[in-house]
């Protein structure tokens, strides 16, 4: 439907001024006029909302029987043969009760009544804005303020958020892990009694979690190598691929069944199956191992043996590996391990970072996929007891969660994935974090219910993240590439609506060890070089 003229002053009710009428009604967008006059001579008033009515991302109110409905300015052209006018296509969020006066009450998303040609559009409030973003009685988090406000705070519905996962994206240097470390401060000031696991790929979160949080690297980490599954241990000790990967496969589960056999926890087990977390001997299964290849009658067949053998023998002697592998962890410590990892208690530390900086880059993938496992199946067996919800967070998820075309057949994206879709049901939330978002898995990034988007500067990762949010987000999405440090567009369940914030400030001591290196005042300095270089080959070859 073209563009029709219409005089401004007779859309006026009351104290509201229109900025403009429909002109276009769709199921879910529609179009309206705007008159640039009046845009123009509102963007001295002393309300910052109104200020910006008509502009990308400000919202305006249209009436629908006795509600308002909210829509968010999405995109804006030129009108035909009309200078003094525009084209405003908008994207309908909600709808509300009007209040005598024309202000806003009870907003909630869904339309269930679509305006008429011609209606008048208002803009927004600051005192409306608010009633919209208000975050009600239910648990939340405040995390930032409402854009283009300085003083209406953004809430996280922080049940909603964490029952359907959340993601958090972002191109590097845009304030992406302070933002996480903001959000997970404000979730543990909410619940100090919660269960949060953390994987921390680069060291960054220790230093902002240290008074909250119990820290874990490979000094104290302790994980025991007998809670790999069959598939961690493939991983681990089979270097062979194709038909000889199979076989080294078949010959390992059946000396790995035998070694936990041993234990005299497998004797109260009816059926001991290749994967239960039993503790066994590497000692055990070395010696299995060389038994059963002392049965072979040809020299040629014991070529898979001496390769297993081979590779505990390597692990073993490798220093690297003993925060895992040492023979110290022989012993029945998984509850120890369970309670320490998922603070179960939490005794006032909710939080478990665990930095997998140090761990030998060939096995952190298996490390992150044990970690993870766990999580879910103690979610799932431990349905009949009193619940305790864990939310497993993942920085630099595209690592862990590559797509088909980056995969690489690993456990950890299985295992991932699948708490991406079946989680909630046991009551695992999920966290990713990614600066990455289009290597991400298909699907796992729409299994998040909540998708808070930081400035992205990749084409390809803005439309993977416009693929994945609802089509009342579209808007704001288009205002990604545009976002300054530390805002965000928060779309989903955790969120009212689709909102543009800007983060809170945290305090020195919260934030993560990630800002960028000052070049132009580090190349400044010098001295101590020769000290510098000897302490850091000493832990290099030290390989700590």
């Amino acid at each position: 439907m073209g563009a029709r003229s219409y005089d401004a002053g007779s859309v006026r009710s009351g104290p509201l001024r229109a900025i403009g009428a429909v002109t276009e009604v769709a199921g879910s967008a529609s179009q309206i006029l705007l008159d640039l006059e009046t845009v123009a001579a509102l963007t001295n008033d002393g309300d910052t909302a109104i200020a910006a009515a008509g502009q990308i991302g400000s919202q305006v109110k249209i009436r629908a029987g006795g509600n308002w409905l909210i829509a968010n300015v999405r995109a804006i052209r030129a009108a035909p043969d009309e200078e003094r006018q525009a084209l405003a296509a908008i994207d309908f969020l909600g709808e509300a009760d009007e209040e005598r006066g024309g202000g806003l009450r009870g907003f909630r998303r869904g339309v269930t009544r679509f305006p008429m040609p011609g209606t008048p559009a208002y803009p927004l409030s600051t005192a409306d804005l608010r009633q919209m973003y208000a975050a009600g009685d239910g648990a939340h988090i405040e995390i930032g303020t409402v854009y283009p406000t300085t003083d209406i705070r953004a809430a996280l519905q922080i049940d909603a958020m964490l029952g359907k996962h959340f993601a958090l994206l972002g191109s590097t240097g845009t304030g992406k892990s302070t933002a996480a470390a903001l959000i997970l401060h404000r979730i543990c000031a909410l619940s100090p009694e919660g269960h949060i696991v953390m994987i921390d790929p680069h060291g960054e979160y220790s230093a902002a979690f240290s008074g909250i949080g119990a820290l874990y690297d490979v000094s104290n980490l302790q994980m025991p190598y007998w809670l790999m599954n069959f598939e961690e241990h493939c991983e681990v000790l089979l270097t062979t691929s194709g038909s000889e990967r199979q076989v080294d496969a078949d010959i390992l589960a059946k000396c790995l069944l035998a070694a936990r056999s041993k234990n005299r926890l497998a004797q109260e087990i009816g059926k001991l199956t290749v994967d239960a977390p039993i503790p066994y001997l590497l000692s055990d299964l070395s010696s299995i191992l060389a038994q059963e290849m002392g049965k072979m009658d040809r020299a040629g067949d014991t070529a898979p043996y001496l390769r297993l053998k081979g590779k505990i023998d390597e692990i073993k002697a490798d220093p690297r590996y003993a925060f895992m592998f040492s023979g110290m962890l022989v012993a029945d410590t998984m509850a120890s391990f369970l309670s320490r990892v998922f603070r179960l208690p939490s005794d006032g530390k909710p939080i478990s970072i665990i930095d997998v900086s140090g761990v030998p880059s060939e096995i952190t993938s298996v490390v992150v996929a044990v970690l993870s496992r766990m999580v879910f199946d103690f979610a799932i067996w431990s349905r009949n007891e009193p619940q305790r919800p864990i939310l497993l967070v993942c920085e630099e998820a595209h690592r862990y969660v590559p797509n088909e075309r980056n995969a690489d057949s690993s456990s950890v994206g299985r295992i991932l994935s699948r708490i991406a879709k079946e989680g909630r049901k046991y009551g695992v939330s999920l966290g990713l974090i990614t600066q990455r978002p289009s290597d991400l898995a298909e699907g796992v990034l729409s299994q998040c219910g909540t998708i808070l988007s930081m400035r992205l500067n990749n084409d390809r990762d803005q439309a993977f993240v416009r693929a994945a949010m609802p089509e009342g987000a579209r808007g704001f999405l288009d205002t990604i590439p545009a976002l300054r440090n530390r805002e965000c567009i928060i779309s989903g369940e955790g969120v009212t609506t689709p909102v543009r914030v800007r983060f809170d400030s945290l305090d020195e001591h919260q934030r993560p060890a990630s800002g960028d290196p000052v070049f132009s005042q580090l190349w400044r300095e010098t001295g101590g070089e020769e000290a510098i270089l000897e302490r850091t080959i000493r832990r290099w070859r030290a390989g700590r």
